[in-house]
């Protein structure tokens, strides 16, 4: 079952409040890419980096939800995550070439099956466009779009906890 969030509303916070000078890293190297960048101005998510004491709290999440997917027989590999690196590159040759793409800022996210696209568009179809492209690649369980429409005074964001 897919389930889909489309939101005009992204989370906002400021990286300098919510990073205190810790050094942020993709800890679990997590996909993460930019597939567009048309729209000046768009503000980058905070993808998968996070601060060390953020990867600690969330190892253990990670391990459970990761293999609760293969005890329940919703995945054939022994682990959600193992999925991700494929979906990625699936995500990557599916919407090179998408006409919705144009003039857009976006980028993609995949985490235990879950594809995050965000980012700025000229208007919510196109938004609706990709994901529904992106709803229809194997092993993809949901595909959450986070876009905004257009860049004008909008800060820098940083989503938390989309996990």
């Amino acid at each position: 079952m897919r389930r889909v969030r489309i939101s005009l509303l992204m989370l906002c916070l400021p990286a300098s409040l919510a990073l205190a000078g810790e050094p942020l890293r993709n800890w679990f190297n997590d996909p993460y890419f930019a597939l567009s960048a048309e729209q000046p101005g768009c503000p980058v998510p905070a993808g998968p980096y996070m601060t060390e004491a953020e990867r600690t709290a969330e190892s253990h999440s990670r391990i459970e939800r990761g293999t609760t997917c293969w005890m329940t027989g919703n995945c054939k590999e022994p682990n959600a995550y193992l999925y991700d690196a494929r979906i990625a590159q699936a995500v990557r040759e599916r919407v090179a070439t998408h006409p919705a793409l144009r003039g857009t800022s976006l980028w993609v996210m995949v985490k235990r099956r879950f594809v995050w696209l965000q980012g700025c568009v000229q208007d919510m179809q196109q938004g609706k466009a990709l994901e529904q492209a992106l709803q229809e690649l194997p092993d993809v369980e949901r595909v959450l779009v986070d876009v905004m429409p257009g860049t004008a005074g909008r800060p820098p964001y940083r989503l938390m906890n989309a996990d």
